[in-house]
């Protein structure tokens, strides 16, 4: 199991790769409230541990972007992922951080951060990765008074990201690639 520093083959970086790839397209679907994307990285009887949702994944993807959007903004990141395989499973563990912006109109803003990890079964059927279970792991967070200056220098003229639709990568996918 443990293949510490070993180099891996062409077919096992493929593997990562594509498992990678599930893992930022899943970050993204969160941050833009895109329950497509979201379903997109799990297998159809996928099932999820988020703790207050715990059950199947698909229809915890269809309901995020509603319950996300009471953030005015939120960013989620992985790094750190170790995949172990064997056959066509993986298991896969990844460090988060999570900032979500709360924007509140009668006193100060507030960030919540959250650091944790995602532990993954991730399963290959054919040429494609996804998740068959996710388990969210919280090691802790912190909630501080926002801080953020939006305007004048340097900010002005910079685009802003949103959700879907209106998030300027869907309009440059639109405009490359037509109706995204």
């Amino acid at each position: 199991m443990n293949s510490t520093g070993k180099i891996p083959n062409l077919k096992e970086i493929a593997d990562r790769l594509a498992i990678q790839d599930v893992l930022y397209r899943h970050c993204r679907g969160v941050d833009r409230a895109d329950a497509d994307l979201l379903k997109s990285a799990y297998w159809p009887e996928a099932e999820v541990a988020y703790g207050a949702y715990n059950g199947p994944a698909h229809p915890f993807c269809e309901n995020l972007p509603t319950t996300i959007t009471k953030y005015a903004a939120t960013q989620h990141r992985v790094t750190n992922t170790i995949v172990d395989f064997k056959d066509n499973d993986a298991v896969v563990e990844s460090y988060v951080m999570a900032h979500h912006y709360s924007a509140q109109p009668d006193e100060a803003d507030v960030e919540m951060t959250y650091l944790g990890r995602y532990i993954d079964h991730m399963q290959r059927r054919g040429d494609y990765w996804k998740i068959m279970f996710r388990w969210v792991v919280m090691d802790w967070n912190q909630n501080v008074q926002a801080t953020a200056i939006l305007k004048g220098a340097p900010f002005d003229g910079l685009a802003r990201g949103q959700r879907l639709p209106g998030d300027p990568l869907y309009q440059m996918q639109n405009d490359i690639f037509g109706d995204f």
